[in-house]
Order: structure tokens, then sequence, then C-alpha cells
């Protein structure tokens, strides 16, 4: 008996994600060095199959940024605090590194290749200027009400950044050790105001 529609389509999804998901996996491991054969491997497909859902390695990029992109990591929950607030972004952001660092590998590859399209590029590149800008805005609305640390804004940004980055590696580099990963506890630690700023 043949398949309905509704099971076809079913299928034909089934199948685009699993490409998606070797293709996440290539690119976060090779870059733009890519091919549509590495991807079809990692995917355990034919390469044939793999093109008839993506005309090209562009097109796949693309898809695969616009998946990452609508993840909402970056929301803010407009109750709270702003520290409060800050800490549940910081703590959505490092679980989903934790979780999926192949993402934000990929992500550091469309940004640091030259042969990333320049459109795909500045979308990576907005998207990671709009975490920075969020941040800052929460740190420095806490530190008014007394919540965050009394430090320079632009170097607790810095250090933020890339203690985040430095943990995505690690966990890619060193995929044995993920179950090491820091709980977002630790990291906010650096954000909490001494005694002396409590108390004055």
């Amino acid at each position: 008996m043949p398949r309905s529609e509704a099971e076809n389509q079913r299928v034909r999804d089934e199948q685009r994600a699993r490409i998606l998901d070797g293709a996440r996996t290539a690119f976060a491991r090779t870059g733009m060095a890519t091919t549509m054969a590495d991807v079809a491997s990692a995917a355990g497909v034919s390469q044939g199959l793999a093109y008839r859902y993506f005309a090209s390695k562009e097109e796949l990029i693309r898809a695969l940024v616009a998946d990452a992109m609508s993840s909402d990591n970056l929301r803010v929950e407009v109750e709270g605090a702003p520290g409060v607030r800050l800490r549940s972004v910081l703590t959505r952001i490092l679980e989903a590194r934790r979780d999926h660092p192949e993402v934000f590998l990929l992500m550091n590859h469309v940004l640091s290749d030259r042969d990333t399209p320049a459109d795909v590029n500045e979308l990576v590149r907005r998207r990671g200027m709009g975490f920075v800008e969020l941040v800052r805005q929460l740190i420095v609305a806490g530190q008014a009400s007394g919540e965050i640390a009394g430090d320079d804004p632009d170097q607790l940004v810095a250090a933020i950044v890339a203690m985040i980055d430095g943990i995505t590696r690690f966990a890619l580099n060193h995929p044995e050790l993920r179950g090491h990963f820091p709980d977002p506890r630790i990291v906010l630690r650096m954000l909490e105001p001494d005694a002396g700023e409590r108390s004055s």
C-alpha cells in the first residue's frame, strides 16, 4: 500500500533534518572546506540525496545558519531585576553551548572563513553583536541596582564572551570531558559584587 502524502512529508522532513545534522557536524569539523560529499557521509545518505534537498553548499550553509538563528537563547524575560535577567540569558547560552557545541563552532567558522557569503557572515556577526550589546546593557543596569560587580562593563563583557567561547572550544576539543562542562553558576560568580560593594 503506497504511503499517504502526510507520511511522505514526514519522511522528507526526517531526511532533511538528518542532512542538516550531518552538515552541522561536518561544517563544525572543517568549516567552509566541507564538501557535499562530506555532508552526505556525515549524514549517512547518498550525495545525490543531499543535493536533492540542498542544491549547493551555499544553500546548505544558509539553512544551517537560519536554523541556529531560530534559537531563543537571547530572549530576555521582561520581569525581574537586571541581574536576574542577565543570569537567565547567560545560563541559557551556556546550556546551549554545552548541549550543542557544534552549532557554535559552525558559527565561528562562518565568521572566520573568507569563503562565507558576505550576507551570511553579516547575519552571524550582527547576532553576535546583539548578544554583546544585550549583556552590556544588563550589566550596566545590574551595576546600578547593586546586583552586578562594579568592574568596567566592557571588560566584564569581554571576559564573559571569551570564557563562553573558550568553554565551547574545550567541549569540542575534548568530548570525553564533556561531563566537566562548568555549571553556569561557576561562570556567573565573576559577576557577583564583593562584600564591600554590597554593603556600600
